[in-house]
């Protein structure tokens, strides 16, 4: 018999939703938010200790951050395949989905390198686009990344949304746009760019962040693979492709000095925060979905910025960052909780008021170029 979950049936002439199955919980709380809010914290102390590991005194050669991908994605393999150990009930359960999964079903297999490719991809592209975008430009045009994933929860996996939450999802990317932009003033940084160029390829970097988001929860979810079966194969194209960049763009400096040249406990705490961030992206897409995420990455941002004005002592928030952080904490709460009827337009004109003035489109807010929680 056709599964129908997650499809309208009818039954006489009336339509109802089958009911979805008992959410996963640990200790009482469901998954969902236990892995959101663990991601969170990942996120901003990732960004604490690979600042200090970028900016620390080293003797001799400095670590590699395409090495450090590569050990990161080497550990999430490895520490998938000891969970799966772990959680099989014997060694030929542990076998027989390994051979499953890796060696018969190389149609299921080629389909986790598609998020690999689509990454790699739009690394490329925004690489294209900051060399030809201003930085305040650049960040607020890849913003948009959180509507076109959205949209393509909808296109590909069927998540229909009310007006509210598209009215919250269009606040959160006002809200982050704001956040990231905050400090900036006027700059000629793209004299010699070619706007529309950097702008194509941006706007396809939003596109292909969020297809391969998307394509990676669905995967996830519709599969009958183990969320840590998933994770071996996704790291496993994630090494190859690492692999290959950390040649490519370090070959010469790997001959001479080794993989590991430079590394200190400190580099080494990176790799696990790292690798533990991808368990937690897995565990996001299966138990929650992308769009939660984007919340969660806006969170995140707000923290982040925060520790760099109290710990990093590398940024001085303004108003755009204030009225940016409330801008995110209301349609987070849109989002969640929902709006009393005949809200959302009363709320979108007094929105437009409460933005600050001023040219946001320049130079990014810290003196040595780089945006808040960048390295």
């Amino acid at each position: 018999m056709a599964s129908t979950y997650g499809k309208n049936l009818v039954d006489g002439g009336q339509v109802f939703h089958p009911p979805r199955p008992a959410e996963q919980s640990f200790l009482g709380v469901s998954l969902k938010w236990v892995s959101l809010v663990l991601m969170v914290v990942q996120m901003v102390g990732m960004v604490f200790i690979l600042r200090v590991s970028r900016t620390e005194q080293v003797d001799g050669p400095r670590y590699l951050n395409t090495t450090a991908i590569l050990f990161a994605e080497m550990l999430k393999f490895h520490g998938s395949l000891f969970i799966h150990w772990i959680v099989s009930k014997n060694f030929r359960e542990f076998s027989v989905e390994l051979r499953q999964h890796f060696l018969l079903d190389r149609w299921g297999l080629a389909r986790s390198s598609v998020p690999s490719l689509l990454y790699t991809l739009q690394n490329n592209l925004l690489f294209i686009g900051l060399s030809h975008l201003s930085a305040g430009l650049y960040q607020v045009t890849y913003q948009f990344k959180i509507l076109t994933t959205a949209a393509l929860s909808f296109v590909v996996l069927g998540t229909r949304l009310s007006a509210e939450k598209w009215f919250a999802l269009f606040l959160l990317t006002v809200g982050v746009m704001l956040v990231n932009v905050s400090g900036m003033h006027k700059s000629s940084s793209t004299d010699e760019g070619n706007t529309m160029v950097g702008l194509t390829a941006v706007i396809v970097a939003c596109f292909t962040s969020g297809f391969a988001g998307v394509y990676t929860e669905k995967i996830l979810k519709l599969s009958s693979a183990s969320l840590w079966i998933r994770n071996m194969q996704l790291a496993l194209f994630g090494m190859m492709f690492a692999f290959v960049i950390a040649i490519k763009n370090d070959g010469q400096r790997i001959r001479s000095d080794g993989f590991t040249q430079g590394y200190t406990s400190l580099v080494w705490a990176v790799v696990v925060c790292q690798a533990f961030g991808g368990f937690l992206s897995g565990a996001v897409m299966k138990y929650a979905d992308n769009i939660l995420k984007c919340f969660g990455c806006a969170i995140a941002i707000i923290f982040t910025c925060l520790l760099s004005v109290f710990e990093l002592h590398e940024f001085t928030p303004d108003s755009f960052f204030l009225f940016g952080t409330i801008i995110v904490l209301i349609s987070t709460g849109i989002y969640s909780l929902g709006l009393p009827s005949g809200a959302i337009g009363t709320l979108a004109t007094r929105a437009v008021f409460m933005l600050p003035k001023g040219d946001v489109f320049g130079e990014p807010r810290r003196q040595d170029g780089l945006r808040c929680g960048e390295t």
